[in-house]
């Protein structure tokens, strides 16, 4: 289907439904800008994209989550995947905690800290950095998220040997990208897991995680190119998260 520029920067299309689109929901103190490059890479491959802005300070993720599901509601795209960094990921496990009618797709998280963020909590614990999470923290990167009910292919990316908060702060807890623990990531009723050796706002320039959300987008599964995480019996374990 041929598909044009509108003015946000992202692919459009002629008027009236399409097939296929695919959402991008940035994480936290982030506004969508920074994933340009994985944006322009997923149309290059013809997928139609749209980048999702939400306040990350201000609302909750189960707010913010209310915000997507009307933003998705109005795309007019009979399959909406949905591909997400960092906070992202809690937001759209609140989304599909709360609604049940979304339109079919593919989701892809890339180094979400579903299970927690030990980075958030050294913040949260220090009343001079607290303000930096704002309303994230409410069942979201202190924990409490929804548990993935499955329904639809999910997959999971974590990202290895990278720099970032957690570097600064004293390190994550075992391997992981900087900010996000691997074991922060993880999600056992994952469809799939794969880990690239990236930072955490690396992730969304990388051209090999580009290349593996492409390939789960169109197969449900990633490349096998990368090492797959914690395979037991054909199902996922998600290994313990250390303390810290």
């Amino acid at each position: 289907m041929k598909t044009q520029r509108n003015r946000d920067g992202n692919s459009g299309s002629s008027p009236g439904q399409v097939g296929e689109m695919v959402v991008l929901v940035h994480g936290i103190w982030m506004t969508g800008l920074e994933m340009t490059m994985l944006s322009r890479r997923l149309r290059n491959d013809g997928y139609i994209t749209r980048r999702f802005y939400y306040p990350s300070l201000k609302s909750t993720p189960a707010d913010n989550a209310d915000s997507l599901y009307q933003y998705i509601k109005q795309l007019p795209a009979q399959t909406v995947h949905l591909v997400a960094h960092s906070l992202g990921g809690i937001v759209l496990l609140h989304l599909f905690d709360r609604y049940s009618d979304l339109p079919h797709g593919r989701l892809v998280l890339m180094g979400s800290p579903v299970c927690g963020s030990w980075v958030a909590r050294r913040l949260d614990g220090n009343f001079l950095t607290r303000w930096l999470l704002g309303r994230s923290r409410e069942r979201g990167l202190l924990g409490g998220v929804p548990e993935w009910k499955g329904g639809r292919d999910l997959g999971v990316i974590a990202g290895i040997g990278g720099f970032g908060v957690g570097t600064v702060l004293g390190g994550v807890s075992g391997p992981g990208d900087g900010t996000v623990a691997v074991a922060e990531t993880c999600i056992a009723q994952a469809t799939d897991r794969c880990q690239i050796p990236t930072s955490h706002t690396g992730m969304v320039v990388s051209s090999s995680v580009a290349l593996e959300v492409i390939t789960f987008l169109k197969t449900g599964l990633f490349s096998g190119k990368h090492p797959v995480l914690g395979r037991k019996n054909g199902s996922n374990v998600c290994p313990d998260i250390p303390p810290k």
